[in-house]
C-alpha cells in the first residue's frame, strides 16, 4: 500500500487495481471545518488534473483534482450522507473521497512520495 501526493494536496493510495483518493491532512487543516462536499458519480471518467469534486468550508470553497486518470468506482457514502466532519477528523483514512480504477498507473508513480510531500508542505 503506497500513498502518493499532489501539489494540490490530494493523496492517492493504490491497493491492487483500486486507487483511493482524498485530500491531505494539510488541506483539511487549511480549509477548516468542512460544511459541504460534492463527489462525482460512479462510472464517470477523469483525466489527471481534472476537477473531480468540490469541498466547502466556512472559509472557502476548493476544487479537488483527480491525482491520476481513471474511472470512479465508488464515492464515500459517509461524505455523500452529509457526514462532512469525517473529512476533517480523518482526511487520510475514513475521509477518503472516491475509489477509482486507474487508467495509467505510471501517473501514480510520478507523484510525490510522503517524504517529498512533507518537504513541499514545509516550503509553503
Amino acid at each position: 500500500m503506497t500513498t502518493r501526493y499532489t501539489k494540490d494536496h490530494e493523496w492517492v493510495r493504490l491497493e491492487g487495481d483500486v486507487a483511493i483518493v482524498g485530500i491531505t491532512a494539510y488541506a483539511a487543516e487549511q480549509l477548516g471545518d468542512v460544511v459541504f462536499a460534492e463527489l462525482p458519480a460512479e462510472g464517470v471518467s477523469f483525466a489527471q488534473g481534472a476537477e473531480m469534486a468540490v469541498v466547502e468550508s466556512a472559509k472557502t470553497a476548493s476544487d479537488v483534482y483527480a491525482p491520476i486518470s481513471g474511472v470512479i468506482t465508488a464515492a464515500n457514502e459517509a461524505i455523500q450522507n452529509a457526514n462532512w466532519e469525517t473529512i476533517n477528523q480523518s482526511p487520510q483514512a475514513d475521509g477518503w473521497f472516491v475509489k477509482m480504477r486507474p487508467s495509467n498507473k505510471a501517473e501514480f508513480y510520478a507523484l510525490m512520495d510522503e517524504a517529498a510531500y512533507a518537504d513541499y508542505v514545509k516550503g509553503l
